[in-house]
């Protein structure tokens, strides 16, 4: 199954990266990969937010899982504050189970234990971003900020969903847009 909506006006596939005026603060500077987008509503990623207390290594211990012989750094994610014990893996679409969900040629996501032990044992995707949680948008809840311009679209890369400054993420993703951050305004423009 397939998920990219961006051709009919949804934003699957996209990157939706905070005003710097967004007044809630589990979101403030997040980038987000928008995995699934449509008339029911919203799912993304935070890919810019470690969790502060787990590493994967503490994750596979509590899972019961045994780390390969080559220790894989995975950096562990704070994916948002919905379910935040449940736990998806955003990957390069080269890897891929039975419950994989493609989202576009290039990333797919990943919800199972499974995942967790072909990483361990280095038999994973190229690329992976674990994250705890997810942030949840109802019927046409993410459409109505956008208009109150508490949003920026950007096309995703490799790079920007899954290298590790993620110190620097949002102003990176806002100059590929040709931005400059001290510019923007929260203030949605009315005629």
């Amino acid at each position: 199954m397939q998920f990219d909506d961006t051709a009919s006006g949804y934003l699957t596939g996209q990157l939706l990266v905070a005003m710097p005026r967004l007044n809630d603060p589990r979101f403030e500077r997040s980038v987000i990969y928008v995995c699934v987008h449509n008339a029911d509503g919203a799912m993304g990623l935070v890919v810019n937010r470690l969790a502060d207390e787990m590493t994967f290594p503490d994750l596979l211990g509590q899972l019961g899982i045994e780390a390969g012989p080559a220790p894989i750094a995975l950096p562990v994610h704070v994916g948002g504050p919905v379910e935040s014990g449940r736990g998806f893996v955003l990957h390069t679409s080269d890897y891929r189970q039975g419950s994989t969900i493609q989202v576009n040629d290039e990333v797919s996501l990943t919800a199972t234990i499974d995942i967790l032990r072909d990483i361990a044992e280095g038999s994973g995707p190229r690329q992976a971003l674990l994250a705890l949680g997810y942030a949840g948008w109802g019927a046409g809840q993410l459409d109505g900020e956008m208009q109150q311009n508490s949003w920026l679209t950007v096309a995703p890369d490799e790079t920007l969903i899954f290298d590790r400054d993620l110190a620097r993420k949002w102003e990176r993703s806002i100059a590929k847009l040709g931005v400059d951050v001290a510019l923007l305004s929260g203030e949605a423009g009315h005629a």
